[in-house]
């Protein structure tokens, strides 16, 4: 049976019933197919595709051409999951008229339900109403902020001193005024965003912020296809990566000893037509 197609009004009424929003990345069809299929709320095609599918060393490498290509492949796999695409660095920073441009083609090429904008300054809130007033729900992003992390010391946590959980409290404010539909909070003390999970009337998803209004996590991450290290806040839940090495591990030993294909991965064929095309070989190599 399917499940009624999730709108950004029904994300705003599983948080008023108290109902976990389950959210989780995806970057092609196949997993965003599969995503879908296990009944996920919300499918994030998010910039970390470029370090967890391109290989790159950080999201800012990301380009709109390529997120695009991205979402509109994980687009034709979900049917039923509300669609939010990360809008990449530099495709919003100029002004609010990039902003809206861009946010725009996630929309229009990309079939996106929302996007997803980092950071709280008074340039990221005019970006976030800017958008909102063209129509185009718009969800926050705050905490460790990939994109801008340098500026905040790195890939570490945040609101663990008195300035930063000011900041973060009040971001989550500033950020629902600005008119963001939900919220994404990233490692964040849980104390902390409880207080304004509690506060906010928009659903909070934490991804390392403790329990929230919902929760979301990196694919390959979860699926254990993440080499090296993860996150604190990371669960595996499956261990996929090892799963694929021995099932490519176990093709190419039979390749190489002999044993596949064998007949039963090959298609009969009459001995009249090997005969047939045995002579037009003998044929063919006489005429050289």
């Amino acid at each position: 049976m399917t499940r009624p197609r999730l709108t950004i009004p029904g994300l705003s009424e599983m948080k008023r019933r108290g109902e976990q929003i389950v959210m989780v990345t995806a970057y092609d069809f196949p997993t965003g197919r599969l995503a879908d299929r296990a009944g996920v709320n919300v499918v994030l095609v998010g910039d970390s595709g470029a370090q967890v599918v391109l290989g790159r060393d950080s999201t800012v490498a990301i380009s709109v051409d390529e997120m695009i290509m991205l979402s509109a492949a994980v687009r034709r796999g979900v049917s039923e999951a509300l669609l939010l695409c990360d809008v990449p660095f530099g495709s919003t920073e100029l002004s609010d008229a990039q902003a809206v441009e861009t946010a725009i083609r996630f929309v229009k090429e990309a079939g996106a339900d929302a996007v997803k904008i980092e950071g709280a300054t008074p340039e990221r809130l005019s970006r976030i109403r800017a958008i909102t007033a063209a129509g185009i729900p718009v969800v926050g992003h705050i905490g460790l902020t990939p994109q801008t992390a340098a500026a905040l010391g790195g890939f570490r946590a945040q609101g663990r001193t008195v300035e930063t959980a000011t900041r973060f409290v009040t971001e989550a404010i500033a950020v629902e005024q600005a008119g963001a539909v939900a919220l994404v909070a990233e490692a964040v003390p849980s104390d902390i965003a409880t207080l304004a999970t509690s506060e906010l009337r928009i659903p909070m998803i934490g991804i390392g912020a403790g329990p929230a209004d919902g929760q979301v996590l990196v694919l390959h991450d979860l699926l254990g296809m993440t080499e090296g290290h993860t996150a604190k806040f990371v669960k595996q839940f499956a261990n996929i990566g090892d799963d694929i090495v021995a099932g490519i591990s176990a093709y190419a030993a039979e390749v190489r000893d002999g044993t596949f294909p064998a007949s039963e991965h090959q298609y009969p064929v009459d001995p009249q037509v090997v005969e047939a095309a045995r002579l037009a070989l003998v044929d063919a190599a006489a005429r050289r």
